[in-house]
């Protein structure tokens, strides 16, 4: 499967467009501040994700997507300040919360599933010795 196929990776840069977008309307002082800790932790998803597909061993692939879930963690936090200081609309608070979630939910099966590919991988070489 390619990377842009990836389910969690194209609702990944989805938010990530439009989180971006609203963001670029804030004044100065609002995007140096909350706007660009906001747009590197939601980029940053999407990209550990894209850099630990391209990874060959499972252990670096997991890794990486630890990393991206702890992004998306992070994007949350940054939104919830920007909700409390009045930058972003609670409709749109509510809105990307329910979009991070949904990646959550996804991004931990697929750690999930990297996980028992690699146990089942290692598990089966052992019994073939």
């Amino acid at each position: 499967m390619k990377l842009e196929e990836f389910k969690v990776y194209q609702l990944s840069m989805e938010i990530a467009e439009k989180i971006w977008a609203i963001v670029d309307g804030w004044n100065y002082f609002a995007k140096d501040t909350v706007g660009k800790q906001l747009v590197r932790a939601v980029d940053s998803v999407a990209a550990n994700l894209s850099e630990g597909y391209g990874r060959y061993h499972f252990r670096e692939s997991i890794n990486f997507s630890c990393d991206s879930r702890g992004s998306l963690f992070e994007t949350k936090t940054w939104l919830t300040k920007a909700r409390n200081r009045k930058l972003l609309k609670t409709s749109d608070y509510l809105l990307f919360s329910q979009q991070i979630y949904d990646i959550g939910v996804r991004l931990n099966n697929y750690i999930k599933s990297i996980g028992k590919i690699n146990n089942h991988k290692y598990n089966g070489a052992a019994n073939d010795n």
